[in-house]
C-alpha cells in the first residue's frame, strides 16, 4: 500500500514513511493510491469478533507490509488493552432506531484515544528502527491534546509540542493536558487565538522549509493518515453488530475537522454498507454549507458549548474534495491554493451531487443541542455531552428509510464538559475515578502570543535537531 498526497507533487510513500511524515511536503494530506476493498464475505466475518481482532482485519490492508499481523495485532492489544470498557467502543441503544456508539472510554475519556494510542504505539515501533528523534506539533481544540499528551508522555526519541486557544477549551481538557509533567510534553496556551489560528501555525511549520528542514517534524492531528485510519475500525465493528452487510447503517457525526466523518467515508470505499453520513455541526457550520449549498467559505469563529467544534476550516476535507475532483492533484492543489487566498471555495453542482450520494448535514442551533442532552437523559437516562447531543440532535432529524437504524457517535465523556450539562439536563456528570484527581494536580504550561514566529522560536529552543 503506497500513499499519495491530495496535491499531486510529494513523494508517495509506505505505510510507516506516512505514520512519521503526518503532512505532505506540497502542504498536501496523505490517501491510499486506490481505497482497499472488502467482499461481503468479508465483512461478515468481522460478526463477533473481539475490538481487537477487528483493528487488526481492517487496518491490515493499510499497513501493508510495514508490520506483520503479529505486530499489528500485539501493538492493538496493547492500545486498546487501556480502555476502560471490554468492548472498547461498546452500543448502547436509546430507542427502536436511534443508537449511540460510545467512543470515550480510553485513558482521557474522548473519541481520540481510540487513535492517539495506537499512534504513539506506532510512532514508537517506527522510530526504535532508526537513528532519528521526532518533533510533534499539533493543535487542539481540546480533545486532541490531551490524548495525543496521554499517548506520547515519556516515549524515547519524541517530543511533542502541543498548540491550544487560551479559554477556548474547557477546564477539564486543558488540565488533562497541562498536568501531564513529563519532559518530552510541551504545551502552549496561544493567547487571542482561535483553533484555526492554531491549525494554521501548524500547517505554516510544516510549510516553512528552513524551520521544518532543521526537525523531523510529525502531526497527531487527523491530517496523518495513521490516526485517520484507526478511526475507520469502529465504523465496521458498529454496523457488522447492528447487521451488516445484510442491513445498511447510517451514521450521525458532530465533527468541525471532518477527520471523524470521513473515516465512516472510507469505510463505505471500502464496501461497508452505509445507508448515509450525517455531518453534524455546530453553528460554525462551514462543513453544512459546503455541502448542503457548496459554499465552502470561511467565517468567523463563534465560540460554543460544542468547543471542539469551533471551527471553520476543516483540514480533512480536502481528503474528500481529492476524490471530488477525480484524483486530481494538480486541479485540486490549484482550488486550495485559490482557497488559501480568498478563504472561499466553491463545489460544483456536479461536487455537490457526487458528495450527497453519500453525505448529508445539519446546523444544530444551541437550543436544538440542549434540548437533545435533556432528551437523552429523560427518555433514555444517558447522560451526553454536548458535542455527541449535537450528533443526536441531527440524528433525529434526518430523513431516512424506515428500517435503517442510526449510530451517532459519543465522541467525548459528559464530565469533560460537566458545566454545559448542567446547564441543560441540571445533572453535574462526575469524573470517572480514574482521573477524580485532575483538580489537584499540578499545572505546567507556557502562553504565547498569537504569532508564528514567537511558537517557532519557543518550539526551535527546546526541540531535538534532526
Amino acid at each position: 500500500m503506497l500513499y499519495v498526497s491530495t496535491r499531486g507533487q510529494a513523494p508517495a510513500l509506505d505505510f510507516e514513511a506516512v505514520t512519521l511524515a503526518g503532512l505532505a511536503l506540497d502542504g498536501g494530506l496523505y490517501v491510499p493510491e486506490a481505497w482497499p476493498t472488502f467482499t461481503r464475505a468479508q465483512i461478515s466475518a468481522l460478526a463477533g469478533l473481539s475490538y481487537v481482532d477487528t483493528a487488526v482485519a481492517v487496518l491490515t490492508p493499510f499497513v501493508g507490509d510495514a508490520l506483520s499481523a503479529e505486530d499489528l495485532r500485539a501493538l492493538c492489544q496493547t492500545a486498546y488493552g487501556r480502555f476502560a470498557h471490554a468492548a472498547v467502543t461498546p452500543l448502547v441503544q436509546l430507542d427502536e432506531r436511534q443508537w449511540v456508539l460510545e467512543l470515550f472510554h480510553g485513558p482521557t475519556l474522548a473519541f481520540k484515544d481510540v487513535a492517539l494510542q495506537l499512534l504513539g504505539l506506532l510512532f514508537e515501533r517506527f522510530l526504535s528502527k532508526r537513528d532519528t528523534h521526532l518533533t510533534v506539533v499539533g493543535a487542539t481544540s481540546g480533545d486532541t491534546g490531551s490524548a495525543a499528551i496521554d499517548a506520547l508522555a515519556g516515549r524515547a526519541k519524541v517530543d511533542l509540542f502541543m498548540l491550544h486557544p487560551k479559554g477556548r477549551v474547557s477546564d477539564v481538557q486543558r488540565r488533562q493536558m497541562t498536568t501531564v509533567l513529563a519532559p518530552n510534553i510541551h504545551n502552549i496556551a496561544v493567547d487571542g487565538a482561535s483553533f484555526d489560528d492554531t491549525q494554521a501555525m501548524v500547517k505554516a511549520m510544516f510549510a516553512d522549509k528552513v524551520f521544518a528542514g532543521r526537525f523531523t517534524l510529525s502531526a497527531v492531528n487527523s491530517i496523518n493518515w495513521a490516526r485517520l485510519a484507526a478511526q475507520i475500525v469502529y465504523y465496521f465493528y458498529a454496523a457488522v453488530r447492528l447487521g451488516a452487510p445484510e442491513r445498511e447503517v447510517a451514521f450521525s457525526v458532530p465533527t468541525g475537522n471532518f477527520g471523524d466523518v470521513f473515516a465512516g467515508y472510507v469505510a463505505a470505499k471500502m464496501g461497508l454498507p452505509v445507508a448515509k453520513l450525517i455531518v453534524a455541526t455546530n453553528v460554525n457550520d462551514i462543513l453544512h454549507r459546503a455541502l448542503s449549498e457548496g459554499d465552502y467559505s470561511v467565517g468567523t469563529v463563534t465560540p460554543t458549548a460544542a468547543p471542539s467544534m469551533d471551527i471553520q476550516v476543516s483540514s480533512n476535507f480536502e481528503r474528500l474534495l481529492f476524490d471530488l475532483h477525480g484524483r486530481d492533484g494538480s486541479a485540486l492543489a490549484a482550488s486550495m491554493q485559490g482557497f488559501e487566498a480568498n478563504r472561499r471555495f466553491d463545489l460544483t453542482p456536479a461536487m455537490r451531487a457526487e458528495a450527497s450520494q453519500l453525505f448529508a448535514s445539519a446546523r444544530i442551533e444551541p437550543d436544538a443541542m440542549d434540548l437533545a442532552m435533556r432528551r437523552a437523559s429523560e427518555v433514555s437516562g444517558m447522560v451526553i455531552d454536548p458535542h455527541t447531543a449535537i450528533g443526536l440532535a441531527a440524528a433525529y432529524q434526518a430523513d431516512l428509510p424506515r428500517g435503517v437504524p442510526v449510530v451517532t457517535l459519543a465522541t467525548a465523556h459528559p464530565a469533560k464538559f460537566r458545566d454545559a450539562v448542567e446547564r441543560a439536563t441540571g445533572l453535574r456528570p462526575p469524573l470517572p475515578i480514574r482521573v477524580g484527581d485532575l483538580f489537584d494536580r499540578e499545572e505546567r504550561y507556557d502562553t504565547l502570543a498569537n504569532d508564528l514566529a514567537s511558537v517557532q522560536a519557543y518550539i526551535a529552543d527546546r526541540a531535538t535537531a534532526a
